[in-house]
């Protein structure tokens, strides 16, 4: 039996439907990196979590059949880096499954070999350094927890690659609170 109030199913819903209620959640867009060099493998990712202040931890989420995984558990780290608008293409190129690996991802990333020997790039609007923390198998995925050893950028003004309801997108300006009307300021929070 499915009951419905206000619009929420309560039955298990289908792999659609959960596709398109996560889809409703705006995410970053980066690339995971693990390795540098001839040994460099990079994939779009937009599972990135803060999980930790006290240690510095973010969550990563990554299919756990994947190539990626077992990379990052045998080398005990990784890195991310968190697209600008501008790298849009770099975000299309790194989801196929025949993207760029080795010394080719070196070189159309501009990557260089960051603190913990993986590529990172620094013309992203951000990028972390990790440690592996910890594995956590969900379901299809593995969750990798990292222990934040090196980071850098933010140094000009934000310009991140969103991605929300399948689409690529970016930030707008949002009207600050003090001057904004209360339609504006629900019309911004739909």
């Amino acid at each position: 039996m499915t009951a419905v109030t206000a619009g929420a199913t309560l039955a298990e819903p289908d792999v659609a439907a959960f596709r398109a209620a996560m889809g409703r959640f705006p995410t970053g867009v980066t690339l995971l990196t693990q390795g540098s060099g001839d040994e460099t493998i990079v994939m779009t990712l937009n599972s990135l979590t803060s999980v930790s202040l006290d240690p510095m931890l973010i969550l990563v989420s990554v299919k756990a059949s994947g190539r990626m995984r077992p990379r990052i558990s045998q080398a005990g780290s990784f890195a991310v880096s968190v697209l600008t608008e501008a790298q849009l293409d770099l975000a299309l190129e790194f989801c196929r499954p025949d993207r760029p690996e080795g010394r080719a991802a070196m070189l159309r990333l501009s990557a260089e070999e960051g603190v913990t020997g993986n590529a990172v790039l620094p013309a992203a609007e951000t990028y972390v350094e990790c440690m592996l923390d910890a594995e956590y198998t969900a379901g299809d995925h593995t969750l990798l927890i990292g222990r934040v050893v090196a980071l850098s950028g933010g140094s000009s003004e934000p310009d991140p690659l969103l991605f929300h309801q399948g689409k690529f997108g970016r930030l707008s300006p949002a009207s600050s609170a003090s001057s904004a009307s209360s339609a504006e300021q629900r019309e911004a929070a739909a």
